[in-house]
């Protein structure tokens, strides 16, 4: 069994200090086998955001994976970011943009989901969507695959912001290629559900972790206890109070090529 760590939109730039300690010492103390960043760990992708966000990951234990966000190119020096949108954080934070990982039970594939010309809603190209199923061809001896991006690939009814583009494109796609998992963040909102137009493919959606911006809930990540067929999905929030604990399990299993909750 494997236990990976999922967690996105720190936002530091604008965080609750209080949570701070709190996060870093469960996390730690939860001695996952890996933790996953699913993007925009900074607000304005400032240089002193950035430093911050570098002090965090320095300060796990765990191996440390992240992506970008949106909120981690420039959005007030549009032309920064559209010449070098990733200068600060591949100086400060990770010189590669789309990571992987793997090891006898899980692969993992980053994926920079990030459209400069688009502030907001990110996109994913077929060739990014080919590079993604490559990896998985590689290792297909039973390993879990997950795939780490900062724009969900669906959104639920109602979502104000708008769908990335190439989305629908690349759930078609990672549905046949092998792909059980999609990590992503981006909404402020945590959710765990199979993808409706690829059961296959089971959606793990982080809030934010440190950020003040809520929306209807609290701050919270996602451990992810991971096993052939069986994934069981635990989020832990911080509640009223600057301490992180359970406050939602689900499990699923997948059968026939489906993920079902059990």
């Amino acid at each position: 069994m494997r236990r990976v760590l999922h967690i996105s939109d720190l936002h530091f730039g604008r965080t609750r200090e209080d949570l701070l300690d709190p996060l870093i010492e469960t996390i730690n103390a939860l001695s996952p086998d890996l933790v996953a960043f699913s993007g925009d760990l900074t607000q304005r992708a400032r240089e002193s955001q950035f430093a911050q966000a570098a002090e965090f990951i320095s300060r796990l234990t765990p191996p440390v994976f992240t992506v970008p966000g949106n909120h981690d190119t420039p959005i007030d020096n549009p032309w920064l970011r559209f010449v070098k949108p990733f200068h600060r954080y591949q100086e400060i934070i990770s010189e590669d943009l789309e990571p992987e990982y793997a090891d006898e039970e899980v692969a993992l594939v980053g994926v920079n989901t990030v459209n400069r010309f688009a502030w907001q809603s990110g996109k994913i190209s077929r060739r990014t969507i080919r590079r993604i199923c490559d990896a998985f061809s590689e290792v297909k001896d039973g390993r879990t695959h997950l795939a780490m991006m900062h724009h969900p690939l669906e959104h639920d009814p109602g979502t104000e912001k708008r769908l990335m583009r190439g989305a629908r494109a690349a759930v078609a796609c990672l549905g046949r290629c092998g792909a059980d998992v999609v990590l992503s963040g981006h909404l402020h909102n945590a959710a765990v559900a199979p993808l409706t137009a690829a059961p296959g493919v089971l959606l793990v959606q982080a809030g934010t972790g440190l950020s003040s911006r809520l929306r209807e809930e609290t701050n919270n990540f996602n451990l992810l206890h991971i096993a052939p067929g069986a994934i069981k999905v635990e989020r832990y929030g911080a509640c009223d109070r600057p301490r992180f604990g359970i406050i939602q399990t689900a499990r699923f299993a997948k059968t026939k090529g489906v993920w079902r909750e059990v």
